[in-house]
């Protein structure tokens, strides 16, 4: 997509504002980074309160006569079971059980299922959505709504001083709430392994929350590249590069969005694969690499065994800030695939040494419980 044909959020301007080098991404304008860094802005998260606009996400309404049900003919998630005032992790699947979105559906009030789907793949997830389900729920897009989200240990203090009522909340609530003086959706969740809030608003009122929001000295703007370092940390796949319509949730380590109710019906799309590689296991796996010497292994190097076999391909791969050293994830055949295990990650042609590394790479830090 050409620069001029790129869409942008509410924020635009803001960011410009604040200095922001903006990158094309999911068909929109996006701020990769401010003034501060990439390194900066991931270890603030980490240690304060990081502000992130992700207004490119897609957001919708599903309503109808039955929503929760309808939602399990195209995931494997149990909605039906979904309790008022919390949200599931799930995935949007294909007949043959490729993932075809990984997504966040909840119920934060009584109007229907809220879901949040990735940018680059609402159009497609929303007809998917429409196809499947036409006759049984109405999808509404969200397209006059903002989302923003705030991450960090110091968040939940932050977001209690404009919406008292998320203080009670845990990880994977989510509610309808009064917040800034304009109505909200607001779920403890997020993308980057830290505690943290995603917070839907009128787009109308994107600016004034936001600038609120960076008035507290705790809070500072973050873009896009330590979202996406803060994310490989936390072990999270990124879809279109660790998940993609040929990857089961199986070989993707995502077999947690399989419900047992679920398993046992074997009643959601591209089943009889997914109970075929729960039972048997499946031909690759998503792992964590640690490099342990030379540069980075990005997207796209090949995984070699010790003997210099390729076996695998990395995915996703980057340094941490946190752990100062190159991590990354890739796809390997389960007898590479215990933590521990040492292979070779080849990079510009060189090889270096790797070893496989329980994910996430940073412990989360999730509030389940007060």
């Amino acid at each position: 997509m050409s620069e001029e044909n790129l869409k942008t959020t509410p924020l635009n301007a803001a960011h410009i504002a604040a200095g922001a080098r903006m990158v094309p991404f999911a068909g929109y304008s996006m701020p990769v980074q401010y003034k501060d860094g990439v390194l900066k802005e991931h270890l603030w998260t980490r240690e304060n309160a990081g502000l992130f606009d992700v207004s490119h996400m897609g957001q919708a309404r599903l309503r109808g006569v039955s929503p929760l049900s309808a939602f399990e003919e195209v995931t494997p998630g149990d909605f039906i079971g979904l309790k008022p005032g919390k949200q599931r992790y799930s995935v949007l699947l294909n007949k043959k059980g490729g993932i075809i979105d990984d997504l966040m559906a909840a119920r934060p009030d009584d109007d229907g299922l809220f879901v949040v789907v990735n940018g680059a793949c609402k159009d497609n997830d929303f007809k998917v959505i429409d196809d499947e389900l036409a006759g049984q729920v109405r999808i509404e897009r969200l397209e006059d709504r903002a989302l923003l989200a705030l991450q960090g240990p110091k968040a939940a203090e932050v977001l209690a001083q404009h919406a008292p009522e998320a203080a009670s909340m845990v990880f994977m609530d989510a509610r309808a709430m009064n917040a800034f003086g304009t109505d909200a959706i607001v779920s403890r969740s997020g993308y980057t392994g830290e505690d943290g809030y995603e917070i839907s608003i009128p787009a109308s009122e994107a600016e004034r929350v936001w600038n609120t929001l960076l008035a507290d000295e705790r809070v500072k703007p973050i873009g896009l590249g330590a979202r996406d370092s803060l994310r490989l940390e936390a072990g999270l796949p990124l879809y279109g590069h660790d998940v993609d319509e040929t990857v089961s949730p199986i070989e993707a380590d995502l077999a947690f969005s399989i419900s047992k109710k679920r398993r046992d019906a074997r009643d959601f799309p591209g089943a009889a694969r997914i109970a075929k590689e729960l039972a048997e296991g499946a031909s690759r796996k998503r792992v964590g690499l640690v490099v342990l010497e030379g540069a980075p292994a990005r997207e796209g190097a090949e995984i070699a065994d010790e003997a210099g076999n390729v076996i695998g391909v990395v995915t996703s791969g980057g340094f941490s800030p946190s752990m100062g050293k190159p991590i990354a994830m890739g796809f390997v055949p389960p007898a590479y695939a215990a933590a521990g295990s040492k292979l070779k990650v080849i990079v510009r042609g060189k090889a270096q040494t790797a070893e496989v590394t329980a994910m996430p790479f940073v412990p989360h830090r999730y509030v389940r419980k007060l």
